[in-house]
C-alpha cells in the first residue's frame, strides 16, 4: 500500500478524508464528536478536551470535570440518556 493510497476516517461520523490534516481539521468541527461536561455543563470539541486521545478533562479553567464516561460524556450519549 502506498502512502498516497491511505485514507483517514472519523471515528464519530465515519466520513473519510485523504489526509491526516483534513481529518484533524474535521474533528474540531464534527458535530458527532462534541463532548459535554456534566460538572459545568460546557460543550466542547474533542480536541479541546484531550491532548493524547486517552485522558480527557474539561477545558473550562474553573471546572474539575474529567474522564470519559465519568464527568465528560459524548453529546450523543447524553441525548440518549435524556430520552
Amino acid at each position: 500500500m502506498n502512502v498516497g493510497d491511505m485514507s483517514y476516517t472519523c471515528r464519530d461520523c465515519k466520513r473519510t478524508f485523504g489526509t491526516e490534516l483534513e481529518l484533524e481539521l474535521h474533528r474540531d468541527n464534527c458535530a458527532q464528536g462534541q463532548l459535554f461536561c456534566q460538572e459545568c455543563g460546557d460543550r466542547f470539541a474533542e480536541s479541546a478536551g484531550t491532548t493524547d486521545g486517552w485522558h480527557y478533562r474539561c477545558p473550562n479553567e474553573d471546572c474539575e470535570g474529567s474522564g470519559i464516561g465519568e464527568d465528560i460524556r459524548r453529546v450523543t450519549d447524553v441525548r440518549l440518556e435524556a430520552k
